[in-house]
């Protein structure tokens, strides 16, 4: 279980998160929506160890981060929004360059089923001929290298098209049902949202996307 108490996070006055407090069980897809500025990105940043709270609490199972950042970062898988491949490579020589700064090693043929898995078969192509949506893809699949109990995803689906939105939605829920990963993730796309996640958690002080989803049938928390 991954467990946040009491989390705050301010950047000199500006409060971006303030006493956030929720659980995730194995298995669950989480939704974080939000307003722009609402702290939905600084949240993944810090379940990634890549910031720390000002204040506040989180363990994963049996290790917190406060004194076991090295034991949980080999836990978890970070999908910023921007796209963090090397263009001029191929998938195969940009699965093989993240594999050799992984945890774990693995061979050519389990790289490339990570990429089948999501339909990605564009294996010698250099990633600067691919589409945005196989970009993503290649994104998410790198992440996966080192088999990551924790997902999580900053607007993984922004900008692609409809049909790598619906692969990569049906490879997520895949990972957190079948391989029990918490997934935990941002998006604008309320349709996305309302069909993929378990829960959805509300960040912020605007109310447009809580009064949008309360039609929706979904447990939704407010915060």
């Amino acid at each position: 279980m991954l467990k946040l108490e009491n989390l705050s996070k301010k950047y000199g006055k500006n409060k971006v998160i303030e006493d956030l407090s929720f659980s995730v069980n194995p298995g669950e897809i989480i939704g974080l929506v939000g307003e722009n500025g609402a702290g939905k990105s600084t949240l993944l940043r810090i379940l990634a160890t890549i910031e720390k709270p000002n204040r506040g609490d989180i363990s994963f199972n049996q290790f917190t981060y406060s004194n076991n950042r090295k034991e949980i970062r080999k836990l978890i898988g970070y999908v910023p929004q921007d796209i963090a491949i090397w263009e001029e490579l191929s998938v195969k020589e940009n699965m093989h360059f993240f594999e050799k700064l992984s945890f774990h090693s693995k061979t050519t043929e389990e790289l490339r089923n990570i990429c089948l898995d999501m339909n990605l078969d564009k294996w010698k192509d250099p990633v600067k001929t691919l589409s945005g949506g196989m970009k993503r893809k290649l994104n998410i699949a790198i992440t996966l290298i080192h088999d990551p109990t924790v997902l999580l995803l900053d607007e993984p689906t922004v900008g692609i098209d409809l049909k790598s939105k619906k692969e990569i939605g049906s490879y997520l829920w895949k990972q957190a049902k079948e391989h029990q990963r918490i997934i935990i993730y941002t998006s604008h796309d309320m349709d996305e949202i309302n069909e993929l996640c378990d829960r959805i958690i509300c960040i912020g002080k605007d109310t447009f996307y809580e009064d949008m989803l309360k039609k929706l049938g979904k447990e939704i928390v407010s915060i």
